[in-house]
């Protein structure tokens, strides 16, 4: 019997100080990829227009095209792999527009747009921890703040400068020491909210760090320093830019930490996590609470949570969002008539179960969790009988006959 090696390709991302020399070639490649592409971009639109089918092909040999004219020389300074790999990512984001899983793909700006440039294999050479890009006579200058897989080579290396002007390299390397966790039978219901991020099924409560909240003053403070400089290209404005930018940053790398600790521990002591599928871009539209709602960063914990149950062997639940946890009482099953957000706390006109309003739905996802992953739909929302007692109702799949 022939035993499978399973493997996982796995991110090592880490920070490094450029030398002068990298940091303008890195800048030159960061523009040059934005030009080509722009230029593919252009390209299919056109075609698009006439109703004609160009692919990552037909754009790869235009680039060609476009190095050999004198307008578009400077092409040839830069490495060629990050040119393609670029237009190999337009390729994918057409694919996903044609699948009606995102939006036309729109032009990227020179202040807005993300500045990374992704070499593989032949665009780098990775020999005893040292990493030496193309067009580079010395290697980056890498902080390892932890080291690489014993015997890993990356395949795929991108490097990028963030809006707070901070360098980091991403090494995607193949990781053998990511092996599914021994199998347990705990589950555990959560319930994700703003006062606690989180409420699980057996009572306990997170706090919500509120990182934005504890960075607001100083972040305003930046903000205004900022809209007294005039507007401009001015060395002022981009000094008082970079220092809202670096407070961002602080806000944003706190707050992964945070949700990388949770999910972790989630994953490792529960074989089943079952939660809401709520539409997070629906309900920032609330502008009372679409602040507080992207503070806690709901869609990051569940896509971290997935993929760390893929990882290690774990089951991830998303029940309908229509499901009314909130409203149903986890002893008896009643459907009360109305919940607002400002009840915590509510007692059941059935059974006088007292419930704490977070906890009942935590408790309720859980209970829903196992006919979720039966039957491979959502649970919708349940209907009383004149009687009081409440029925459920359950949406079938739209692949089911």
């Amino acid at each position: 019997m022939s035993v499978v090696t399973r493997c996982v390709k796995r991110a090592y991302r880490y920070r490094f100080c450029p030398t002068d020399a990298q940091a303008a070639e890195l800048s030159r490649t960061f523009g040059c990829i934005r030009k080509v592409y722009n230029l593919a971009l252009a390209a299919r639109t056109e075609a698009w227009e006439r109703q004609e089918r160009v692919n990552y092909s037909r754009t790869s040999a235009m680039l060609t095209v476009w190095k050999k004219t004198e307008e578009l020389a400077f092409l040839n300074d830069v490495s060629s792999v990050p040119l393609q790999q670029c237009l190999r990512h337009l390729q994918t984001a057409f694919t996903s527009f044609f699948g009606r899983r995102a939006k036309y793909p729109r032009f990227k700006s020179r202040k807005r747009s993300r500045r990374s440039a992704e070499y593989t294999t032949s665009g780098f050479r990775f020999r005893d921890g040292r990493l030496t890009l193309a067009k580079m006579a010395e290697p980056l200058d890498i902080v390892w703040s932890r080291p690489l897989p014993e015997g890993a080579s990356p395949s795929t290396v991108t490097v990028s400068q963030d809006s707070a002007g901070r360098w980091f390299v991403s090494m995607l390397c193949d990781d053998p020491s990511v092996e599914p966790l021994p199998a347990t039978d705990t589950a555990v219901g959560v319930d994700v909210g703003l006062d606690h991020l989180l409420t699980l099924s057996t009572g306990e409560k997170i706090a919500n760090p509120r990182h934005e909240r504890r960075d607001r003053a100083r972040l305003a403070r930046a903000q205004r320093q900022l809209a007294r400089k005039a507007k401009g290209d001015g060395a002022n404005r981009a000094k008082a830019r970079q220092k809202v930018a670096k407070v961002h940053a602080r806000i944003a790398d706190r707050r992964r930490d945070g949700l990388h600790k949770l999910t972790t521990r989630l994953v490792r002591d529960n074989q089943t996590i079952v939660i809401e599928d709520l539409t997070v871009r629906n309900m920032v539209k609330n502008h009372t609470l679409a602040r507080a709602i992207s503070d806690a960063s709901w869609s990051k914990f569940r896509s971290m949570l997935e993929y760390k149950a893929a990882w290690y062997g774990r089951e991830v639940i998303a029940v309908d969002r229509f499901f009314p946890s909130s409203k149903m009482c986890s002893a008896c099953g009643t459907l009360a008539r109305r919940m607002p957000l400002s009840v915590r706390t509510w007692t059941c006109d059935s059974c006088g179960a007292v419930h704490d309003r977070d906890v009942n739905a935590a408790k309720n996802l859980l209970a829903a969790g196992p006919a979720v992953s039966v039957c491979g739909a959502g649970v919708r929302p349940q209907r009383s009988t004149p009687g009081g007692q409440s029925v459920t109702k359950q949406k079938p799949s739209r692949r089911e006959p």
